[in-house]
C-alpha cells in the first residue's frame, strides 16, 4: 500500500507577463505549503495572457521555485506557454523539484481564443509519478471532455491534477467536472483554480480550488480570494 500523499491547490496572486513576480510568488506558496505535490493554476506564470513569450523549463527566473521545492521536497505543477522543438505553442504544465523544471504535460483540447492566439494542441495524455503515486495531467479545458479523462485514465492513473481558468459566473464548473471525473474513473481529482484578475478577458475568476475523493465527495475547498491555499492528504484506494 502506498504511503498518503499530501498535496496542495493554490491560487496565487498573478502579475502579467512578469514570470520572475510569479516564479516568487509560486516559491512562497511550496515552502508554506507543507505538501508533497502543490498545484497552480492554469498559465500560472505568465498569467492568462495569450501573447505572452515561451517559457523554457529551465529559465532562471524558475529558480526560486526550485530552490523552495529542494527544501520542502515538493514537485510543483505550475502553467505557462512553452514552445517545441518546431517553435510550435503549446500551454503546458510544467513539472518542478529540487532538481530543475521539465515540461509535463501540452493542454491538448483548446479554447478558440487560444487556437486563434497561435497555440496548438497538446499531442497525448502524460502521467507524472509521485511516491508512487501516479497523476494524470489536465488544463482547463480538457476537464470538460470526457474522452481526456477516459484516455488518462486508461494510463493507469490516481489522481486527476489541473489547474484552470474560469470566470467568476461558472464558479461550479470544476466541482461539477470533478465529481464525473472521480467516479467515472474511481480517482482523486485536485483542481487548481485561478482567483486573481488575469487577461483573457479574466477580471473575475472563479477560485474555489478543491480536492475531490474518488466517491466525488469534496474533502478540501478554497475559497474565491486570490493569495489562499488548502491543503488534503489523499490515501490509496487500491
Amino acid at each position: 500500500m502506498r504511503a498518503p500523499l499530501n498535496v496542495a491547490v493554490a491560487q496565487p496572486m498573478c502579475v502579467a507577463l512578469d514570470v520572475a513576480a510569479n516564479a516568487t510568488a509560486h516559491a512562497a506558496v511550496v515552502a508554506a505549503a507543507a505538501a508533497r505535490l502543490v498545484v497552480f493554476p492554469e498559465l500560472s506564470l505568465t498569467g492568462y495572457e495569450l501573447d505572452a513569450p515561451p517559457l523554457a523549463p529551465d529559465d532562471d527566473r524558475l529558480a526560486p521555485i526550485v530552490a523552495a521545492c529542494a527544501a520542502s521536497g515538493a514537485v510543483a505543477l505550475a502553467g505557462a506557454p512553452v514552445a517545441d522543438d518546431d517553435g510550435a505553442r503549446n500551454i503546458a504544465v510544467l513539472a518542478i523539484d529540487g532538481t530543475g523544471g521539465r515540461v509535463a504535460y501540452r493542454k491538448m483540447w483548446l479554447g478558440p481564443e487560444e487556437a486563434a492566439a497561435g497555440f496548438v494542441p497538446g499531442p497525448a495524455p502524460a502521467v507524472l509519478t509521485v511516491d508512487g503515486w501516479r497523476v494524470g495531467l489536465a488544463v482547463c479545458k480538457d476537464t470538460g471532455v470526457v474522452e481526456h479523462a477516459a484516455a488518462t485514465a486508461a494510463l493507469g492513473i490516481d489522481v486527476y491534477a489541473a489547474g484552470v481558468v474560469h470566470h467568476d459566473t461558472d464558479v461550479h464548473v470544476d466541482g461539477d467536472r470533478a465529481q464525473r471525473t472521480a467516479r467515472a474513473h474511481d480517482v482523486w481529482v485536485v483542481t487548481a483554480s485561478c482567483a486573481a484578475p488575469t487577461g483573457g478577458g479574466y477580471d473575475r475568476t472563479a477560485g474555489r480550488s478543491g480536492v475531490w475523493d474518488p466517491s466525488g465527495a469534496l474533502v478540501a475547498v478554497a475559497g474565491r480570494a486570490p493569495g489562499e491555499v488548502v491543503t488534503a492528504t489523499l490515501t490509496a484506494q487500491r
